[in-house]
């Protein structure tokens, strides 16, 4: 719809159309107006502050080690010692027991469960993570978590130096 106001006709037009592009714009700008304030609100919770802590073991802790296995077998290992599912349930409550009876048994005051750490490779699949983790906690056992390697850098030297 350009329109020729006289001058020479063999010229080329040099005059760039910008009404699509404006057209596209305000489209993409409606868009984010509505969207953002969708995405943005959130249920109010407070969330706890972290701050990376070196793990303190302790002799009685279990620690289990998960990998990938061949054909998409999981993998789990009690220190060094692979076990199945069913060993791993029954070794876990066998360590529980001992551990509550060499405290004085179940009704003593002030009772210190061990802890469960586990070492997870990063290209296992989660089942095996959530499986070993509902396994330990049928077994009895409070606190499982997770051992992983700080990224390196200057807050992971700071956070090695208060140790």
């Amino acid at each position: 719809m350009g329109m020729s106001l006289g001058g020479d006709d063999d010229a080329p037009m040099s005059n760039i159309n910008t009404t699509p592009l404006v057209d596209v714009m305000l489209v993409l700008l409606i868009i984010f107006l509505i969207t953002v304030p969708v995405v943005v609100e959130s249920v109010p919770v407070k969330l706890p502050d972290t701050r990376f802590a070196p793990a303190r073991t302790k002799p009685e802790d279990v620690s289990l080690s998960i990998r990938s296995g061949a054909n998409g077998t999981c993998e789990v290992f009690w220190n060094l010692t692979r076990v199945n599912s069913q060993s791993l349930s029954d070794r876990a409550v066998k360590k529980l027991k001992s551990e509550i009876d060499r405290q004085g048994g179940p009704q003593t005051p002030g009772l210190l469960l061990p802890e469960v750490h586990i070492r997870g490779d990063v290209n296992t699949p989660y089942r095996c993570i959530g499986g070993v983790i509902y396994t330990m906690q049928e077994a009895g056992f409070a606190k499982v978590g997770f051992i992983s390697e700080p990224p390196p850098g200057p807050a992971a030297a700071d956070e090695q130096g208060e140790q």
